[in-house]
This record gives C-alpha cells, sequence and structure tokens, in this order.
C-alpha cells in the first residue's frame, strides 16, 4: 500500500510494489477459484514431495515431474508471470511480481524445480490469507458503510407513498419511515412518536425517545413506531454522507509514519535488488565458490526484497484504529490525526456543551426599572427566536411558560455576533440580546448582574430592558473523563471559555481544572491555547461552531456533537458524534494502542527480513526458509494490524 492506493479497493499502487494497481486477490476471478487452484496444486505438490519416486517406478519421469510440479508451478503462477510480464513491458522491474517470478525460473534454471513449486505457491496462498485478514480488519468501517440508506418512502399529497432514493429529495418533502427501518435524510419529526436507535452513527447503545418536534439524522434506526418526518437537508449533506465522506477521505490523509514507510520502499526493493546481483557475481569471481551456489543464495534476497509486509500491513493498522473509533461514533480524519494524539499533554475544552450539557434553564429574569417582567421576556424570545443557540431556546421556553412568546413579529433582519450575542430588527425596532459586551459595542450601559449562571443582557432601541440568568449542568461523564485524561499522561486540564468568570468559575472548581480563562472571544480563545504549549502537545475540545478558530489552532481539534454542526465537521480533526466526554479517554487509547501496533509491524518486517537477508547470504537460508519469512512476516504483520480495528 502506498501513499496513492485505496485501502477500500484493495489495491496497493506503489512503485515499489507493482508499478500499477495490484489487486492483493492478484484478478484470479474470485475466491472459489483461488482456492481450487491452491487446493489442486498443494496437492499435486504434496504428492510429487511425499511419493515421486515411488510414482516413478511404474509412470515415465517426465510424466510424474509434469503432474507434480510443473502443473502445479503453472497454476499457482500463470497470474504472477504474467503480470510480470506486463510490468517488464512497461518498464517496471522492482515489484513483487518480478521479483517473485525472475527468482521462481531463476531456481528452475538451476535444477530447483520443487523449491521453486514451493515458493509460488506458499507465495500464493500467503497473499490469500493476507487478503482475509486485510478484509477481516476493514469490516467495521465496512459496517459504518452499510448504514447508508438506499430508499425513502415519499409522502404525496393524496396521502400514498411511493419509494425513491433519498438523493432525489430535498428540504421540505415529506418521507414516511416504518419501524425498523434507517431514517433516510435528515429531518424533523412531523407526526407519531418512536424509539430512535443511533448506534450506527453515535456508537450510543441507548436508544433514544423521538417525539413530534425531534430531530432525526440519515442513517440512525427508526426501531418501533412510524414516524412522518419533514427533511431538512438535501441527502449530501445530511449526517449520514458527511460522516461516510470523512470516513472515505480519512485513508488519503497519511500519518508522518505511513509516509515515511512509502518512500523507505522505494528504495528497498531496488537496494536489496542490487545487492541480490553483486551477491550472485563477486565472490565467484574471487574463487569464494561457485556461480551457481551464489546464484542460488543471490535468489534468497530476491524472494526477501518485496516490503508487502510494510505497505499493506501499516495503513491497514492506521485504517484498524480508524474503524474502530468510527463504531464508538468517534471520526478521525486520517493516520495524522492519530500520530498527533500520541504528544498530547494539555487538553483544553469550551465549557458549554462540551463539560456541561448544554440544558440551559432561566433561573432569574431581572427586568431593569420601568419594564415588566413579561415585556422582557417578549423582548429577549423575539430576539432569539431563530437562534438555534442552547441559550436561545432556554429563553424562549421560559418565555412560552410565562405566556409571553413572541407573536410572530416581522423580523426583517438578524445577525448572529460569534462569541456576543444577537443583533434583530424586528417591527422596526433594534433589538440586542447577548453578554455585556454586546451591549457595550453599542454604547449602552447593561444591567449589574452578580448570580451565577450565565446573562443574557436585553437591550431596545438603545435601552437597557434587563437581563435573564441562565444556567447549565455539569455531564455526569465528565469528572470520570477528565480523571482518565490525567491517568494518560495529559499534564493540564483548562477550560477556555466566552461565558464570565464568575459563571464559569464553580464548574471548573468542582471538576478540578487547572487552568481557566473565561471571558473570551473566539479569536482570543486561540491565543490563550497557544499560551498553553506547543501547538503538537495541545488539544482543543469544543461544539465546532463559536470554537472554529482555536479547534484550527490545536495541535488536535476535536468537536464534540458534530452530528448537527457544519463547522465541526469542517474544522475539527476530529468529530465525535455524541456529547459524552468519556470518548475522549477513548480517544487516546486507540490512537496509541495504533500508533505501538503500527511499529511493531515495521520493527517485526525489518527485524525478520534482515535475519533472513544474513542468513542467506552466509548459506544458511534457502528458498524454502525465504519464502517463509516473506509470505509469513506479511501475514504476521496484517494480523498484527488487524488488532487496531478489535480495539
Amino acid at each position: 500500500m502506498c501513499n496513492t492506493c485505496s485501502i477500500d479497493d484493495h489495491h496497493c499502487s506503489c512503485t515499489a510494489c507493482s508499478g500499477q494497481d495490484h489487486d492483493h486477490e492478484h484478478e484470479v476471478g474470485g475466491e472459489r477459484r483461488e482456492l481450487l487452484l491452491m487446493g489442486v496444486s498443494a496437492v499435486l505438490f504434496a504428492v510429487g514431495m511425499l511419493a515421486d519416486a515411488w510414482l516413478e517406478t511404474f509412470l515415465p519421469v517426465w510424466l510424474v515431474t509434469g503432474l507434480c510440479y510443473v502443473l502445479p508451478y503453472a497454476l499457482c503462477g500463470y497470474d504472477v508471470l504474467r503480470q510480470m510480464l506486463r510490468n517488464i513491458a512497461r518498464g517496471d522491474i522492482f515489484n513483487e511480481f518480478t521479483l517473485m517470478g525472475g527468482a521462481t525460473i531463476a531456481a528452475i534454471a538451476l535444477g530447483q524445480l520443487p523449491e521453486a513449486v514451493g515458493v509460488m505457491l506458499f507465495y500464493r496462498i500467503g497473499e490469500f490469507m493476507q487478503e482475509r485478514a486485510a478484509g477481516n480488519s476493514r469490516r467495521s468501517v465496512k459496517a459504518l458503510l452499510a448504514a447508508r440508506p438506499t430508499t425513502a418512502h415519499e409522502m404525496l399529497a393524496d396521502g400514498a407513498t411511493r419509494d425513491v432514493s433519498p438523493e432525489a429529495l430535498g428540504p421540505g418533502s415529506r418521507i414516511l419511515v416504518r419501524p425498523g427501518e434507517k431514517i433516510p435524510l435528515d429531518g424533523k419529526v412531523l407526526e407519531g412518536e418512536s424509539q430512535v436507535d443511533a448506534s450506527p452513527l453515535t456508537g450510543e447503545s441507548v436508544p433514544v425517545r423521538m417525539v413530534p418536534g425531534g430531530q432525526v439524522h440519515a442513517g440512525t434506526i427508526n426501531l418501533n413506531g412510524a414516524l412522518t418526518v419533514e427533511v431538512t437537508a438535501p441527502f449530501a449533506e445530511s449526517s449520514i454522507a458527511r460522516v461516510l465522506e470523512m470516513v472515505e477521505n480519512a485513508a488519503a490523509r497519511k500519518a508522518p509514519t505511513e509516509r515515511f514507510i512509502t518512500r523507505l520502499a522505494r528504495w528497498y526493493t531496488p537496494a536489496v535488488s542490487g545487492l541480490a546481483l553483486l551477491v550472485a557475481v563477486l565472490p565467484p569471481l574471487f574463487g569464494l565458490g561457485s556461480f551457481q551456489e551464489w546464484i542460488y543464495r543471490a535468489l534468497v534476497l530476491l524472494v526477501i526484497s518485496c516490503p508487502c509486509a510494510l505497505l499493506i500491513s501499516i495503513p491497514l493498522g492506521y485504517f484498524g484504529g480508524i474503524g474502530a473509533a468510527s463504531r464508538r461514533g468517534i471520526l478521525i480524519k486520517g493516520g495524522a490525526v492519530l500520530d498527533n494524539l500520541r504528544d498530547i499533554r494539555v487538553a483544553a475544552f469550551d465549557k458549554t456543551g462540551t463539560l456541561t450539557e448544554g440544558v440551559f434553564e432561566v433561573n432569574a429574569v431581572l427586568p431593569a426599572p420601568g419594564v415588566s417582567r413579561e415585556e422582557l421576556l417578549a423582548a429577549a424570545s423575539l430576539a432569539e427566536s431563530r437562534s438555534n443557540h442552547p441559550i436561545a431556546r432556554s429563553v424562549l421556553r421560559a418565555a412560552q411558560a410565562a405566556g409571553s412568546a413572541p407573536d410572530g413579529g416581522a423580523i426583517t433582519d438578524m445577525r448572529e455576533i460569534a462569541g456576543k450575542g444577537v443583533e434583530v430588527t424586528a417591527d422596526g425596532a433594534q433589538l440586542l440580546a447577548g453578554n455585556a459586551a454586546l451591549l457595550e459595542a453599542h454604547d449602552i450601559t447593561p444591567l449589574p448582574v452578580d448570580m451565577p449562571g450565565s446573562v443574557v443582557q436585553v437591550a431596545r432601541n438603545g435601552r437597557a430592558l434587563g437581563a435573564l440568568v441562565v444556567s447549565d449542568r455539569i455531564k455526569p461523564q465528565a469528572p470520570g473523563a477528565l480523571e482518565a485524561l490525567r491517568r494518560l499522561g495529559v499534564d493540564v486540564l483548562a477550560m477556555l471559555t466566552g461565558d464570565r468568570e464568575s459563571q464559569a468559575r464553580p464548574v471548573a472548581k468542582e471538576l478540578g481544572l487547572d487552568v481557566l480563562k473565561a471571558d473570551l472571544l473566539p479569536e482570543d480563545k486561540a491565543s490563550a491555547l497557544e499560551a498553553l504549549g506547543p501547538a503538537r502537545h495541545t488539544l482543543m475540545v469544543g461544539d465546532g461552531i463559536n470554537d472554529a478558530p482555536v479547534l484550527a489552532t490545536a495541535g488536535v481539534g476535536v468537536a464534540m456533537g458534530g452530528l448537527g454542526a457544519e463547522a465541526a465537521i469542517e474544522t475539527a480533526d476530529v468529530v465525535i458524534l455524541d456529547d459524552n466526554p468519556q470518548r475522549l479517554p477513548e480517544l487516546l487509547r486507540i490512537a496509541r494502542r495504533t500508533r505501538r501496533i503500527v511499529w511493531e509491524n515495521i520493527i517485526l518486517a525489518l527485524g525478520i527480513k534482515g535475519l533472513f537477508m544474513a542468513l542467506g547470504i552466509v548459506g544458511l537460508s534457502g528458498l524454502w526458509e525465504a519464502v517463509f519469512a516473506d509470505v509469513g512476516v506479511a501475514l504476521l504483520a496484517v494480523l498484527n494490524a488487524s488488532r487496531a480495528g478489535r480495539m
């Protein structure tokens, strides 16, 4: 595998391996044909090895040789020799087909027909087993790909339904989702109640109760009730489409270790082939043995010189780690991210929705002198009516409970100001709802508030109407997640938040955080993170909306609750599809184990190949040992890499 190959297509197109697309099933037309060829060849070869002398007592030697050796060699070697000739015609000499084909032909020329057949047979068996093991390691990602819905039941005006592709529908379309079916598109529930299984996307095993008004995501499963859903986004912008795009593109973002192995492979095979040529020629010229003896030793080097163990298993290890994370609802944008996670020493967090639940409640309504409680709630809820921020939704709920919900006033303009709040023009009046900095930017003095919680200051036409105090709760998983991060070697835990220090400090104290930076605008968070340490050692966790600048600054940016956040998908290196902080220590464990497996394979492959090269040169290893070393180490490396997918 190289930096241009696609694991999903099972191809290796590196120049070190084949110079062209190299299907590790060797274009054999399917698994059954491959098994039949290997089975027949193995039986004939075993008969020849065990009973050729007995057979020759009543059969011609040429017939025994043809049946027991030539035929198995032809059956196993046809595809290899054909590809070898094709590659030579293209000018590509240093590839596994040329190495195996050339080595076995040379062995036949030296009179070592049984060894040539054994090398070809065990090479094909080893390649087949590698492909099977590699396929198993991809199953976690294939399971995610299988979550892609293929059919939607569009509801027509007469109440009937018709089956269409999800791609054919857009926002505003209505669909019926029956019990047990995958939800084909993102949307809002209009009718029906059910339990929805989000585990194909988020890894969360507990179903979510869905009622009218709830948001559903494509790729999740409707369990036990029919739902009528209004589509809110085309399929290309749906949750499952974004997830699949990330997973499919992850293999293209190579880790530094993968790029190193690719560069190594470019000179490894030519270098070993050159060494084999020197071994074949120089010793006989100096009278150290016959040409036949040293050519045979050179063939041992040729058989061992294919770097497939590295080129297949290293990307497979990273891909397995990415697949293991995806099963837990953690989307990692490539192997480079896994490498970066090994050096994390500082973890910084936004507060709202990351360490706290983001489910706010209005605890206090504080109108300014001369302003009624109802007037304040009505103005605040009108200003927040088009915002998707959790605090905005809590303001709307409070206004509805008090009977002061907006009556649909004509909003002609709305501007959401990152880190401050919203500015709205409605019924000819300018409304402001946000923090004190928003009002001060408009030369309005905010109402003094000395209460714990998030404060929403409200103003209309240049006059402060009062403030709402909104509180949040710490997520129950947060303390355990932070403790686990400390055990994994994270030295500094920090909170970087736009909330006031009086709101953030109780949360930071309860969680035992080392650093608190409050009252930060989005651009200030990036500077605060840089002050905590070198970028390569920092991890930033946020909601991916207001935190886009700091997520991009961090060594690894992690967006939580990424199903509904477009900015999370675009900016972060890792997207956690649910809101569970426990995914963070899981992420670090997966990254570190993946890297350990990758380096185990590098040491295993280079160590065993180096040992057998040395043994071959001094005559202590023959072609039998060489093919077992080459195929065996590749198989062991692939099997070891598959462990990454089982985490």
